[in-house]
């Protein structure tokens, strides 16, 4: 059986996702898990394949990977059990041979978080919309010999507890293509650059390209394939976890709040 996993990940402790020899990364634990349960021996012939890569230090809510397995049942019930508590599987799917995490994804969706918010988000808002359609996304990505030309289908800021967010869906992206497009916007909301400024790198990109964000910032939110998955329970080891980032997360909110409060107020 053919068997789609959709799963999760903070991205912080791995060298990224594709398996690298000697190093700690997300496919390689991923193999792991699966051959420590005996769902197949050599991942290459089991045909294991996953959505697409992410980079150092980039998180994701939504990757999912394949392989054919004649253990479907123990995956299922199993993998979350012996995953390490930054990765879990969050849904599976029975799939046909011909299905492949990449190729038969139907659009892909990105969000960036910027902290603090950068300024103008109204104003990035507007820039966002300058991405969406066919474009040469040269100025804002590493296209490494590939066509620069891509779709994007939808682009977006909004402002989310301390956070701004820009969220881009679009049918494929190059490397490095969405921390480009959020360093743009950040000049934008800091009034470093203007909407014209984006229009025109897309129209006619320069020799150079924009620097990429920082990685920590992405995460790879959803990908669309038009078939159902089931959802899984998460390990208890993994909400452990997830719930001991939380703790961290709102005190260090707290603690870069005080950090920035206006000087009077810190005299209270």
């Amino acid at each position: 059986m053919k068997l789609a996993i959709r799963f999760s990940y903070f991205g912080d402790r791995f060298f990224g996702s594709q398996m690298q020899p000697g190093l700690r990364t997300v496919e390689g634990e991923f193999i792991a898990a699966c051959r420590r349960l005996g769902l197949f021996e050599d991942w290459r012939e089991a045909g294991f394949v996953t959505a697409g890569r992410t980079d150092r230090g980039v998180h994701a809510r939504c990757q999912v990977c394949s392989f054919f397995t004649e253990k479907p049942d123990r995956a299922i019930r199993s993998l979350n059990r012996v995953l390490p508590e930054d990765i879990w599987c969050t849904a599976w799917a029975g799939v046909p041979d011909r299905f492949h995490p990449r190729y038969s994804a139907m659009s892909r969706t990105y969000r960036y978080f910027f902290f603090p918010v950068p300024g103008n988000v109204a104003l990035m808002h507007e820039a966002a919309g300058e991405f969406v359609g066919r474009h040469d996304f040269s100025a804002f990505a590493r296209a490494g010999g590939r066509d620069p030309e891509r779709n994007v289908l939808s682009a977006r800021v909004f402002e989310n507890g301390p956070f701004a967010v820009f969220e881009v869906t679009g049918v494929s992206f190059l490397w490095n293509m969405v921390r480009g497009m959020a360093t743009a916007l950040e000049r934008v909301g800091r009034g470093e650059a203007d909407v014209g400024d984006i229009a025109r790198l897309l129209a006619e990109p320069p020799g150079r390209r924009l620097p990429a964000a920082p990685p920590e910032g992405l995460v790879l939110w959803d990908i669309s394939y038009g078939i159902p998955f089931t959802p899984l329970p998460i390990d208890e080891k993994s909400r452990r976890y997830r719930a001991d980032r939380r703790h961290r997360y709102y005190t260090l909110m707290a603690e870069v709040s005080a950090l920035l409060a206006p000087e009077e107020e810190l005299h209270d």
